[in-house]
């Protein structure tokens, strides 16, 4: 399970681009906090411990408590040249509320896939899942075994296994999360493989053809 993250808040008494601005020269990231049918706060939080969380991974996918409210973040937005957060959005909810959140896919068993062995390449499709859950249950990650798993194998969404009552919002069973993959110096020698057989197999069809032919010649001369 998710560990919760506490982050401090102070309240905004100002709101609007210029007060932000003014807050994020002074290292702090303006924030609200809606939902529950309750008017939204304005807050702004300390950047560093921001960050902090945010370095953490699983920080959209854990209860925050926020100015002594028990969160989810919704949203962060970042500055498009240095990556700074700007801005975040925080849900309320309640401790046993019901709740939909991306968690990480973590793959493990690679020693154990013989594709992996030959030397395929594993490629993550779906980095992560969203999950419908407890908010009190929500999982750190979710593990997916490539386990006796070989080169061109698919690992679909049907194959994954969830935490005991929470479900996975994507009901297709075939979405894809996880494939293993021959590396180009495999495809090229299983082309050239694949070339050197149609050749043999073209000189074997023409062989044939040959001889069919010398036989039917000399029994056109028997006659």
């Amino acid at each position: 399970m998710s560990d919760t993250i506490t982050l401090a808040a102070e309240a905004r008494d100002r709101v609007g681009k210029g007060a932000s601005r003014a807050l994020r020269r002074d290292g702090r990231v303006p924030a609200v906090i809606y939902g529950q049918k309750k008017e939204p706060t304005a807050i702004h939080l300390e950047e560093k411990a921001l960050v902090k969380a945010l370095m953490t991974g699983h920080f959209m996918n854990s209860v925050i408590m926020v100015d002594g409210q028990r969160t989810l973040a919704k949203d962060v937005a970042f500055h498009p040249v240095t990556d700074r957060p700007t801005h975040v959005d925080f849900l309320r909810i309640a401790a046993h509320e019901t709740v939909t959140v991306p968690v990480p896919v973590v793959i493990v068993d690679e020693e154990l896939s013989p594709g992996v062995k030959k030397g395929a390449v594993l490629s993550l499709v779906a980095t992560e899942l969203e999950l419908t859950v407890d908010a009190a249950d929500i999982p750190s990650e979710i593990v997916v075994s490539v386990k006796g798993k070989d080169v061109g194998d698919t690992i679909h969404i049907g194959d994954v296994r969830v935490p005991k009552g929470a479900k996975l919002v994507i009901e297709d069973p075939e979405f894809t999360v996880a494939t293993i993959v021959a590396p180009s110096a495999m495809l090229a020698e299983a082309q050239e493989q694949a070339a050197e057989e149609a050749a043999l197999a073209e000189a074997a069809s023409a062989e044939a053809a040959a001889e069919a032919a010398a036989e039917e010649e000399g029994e056109d001369k028997g006659e």
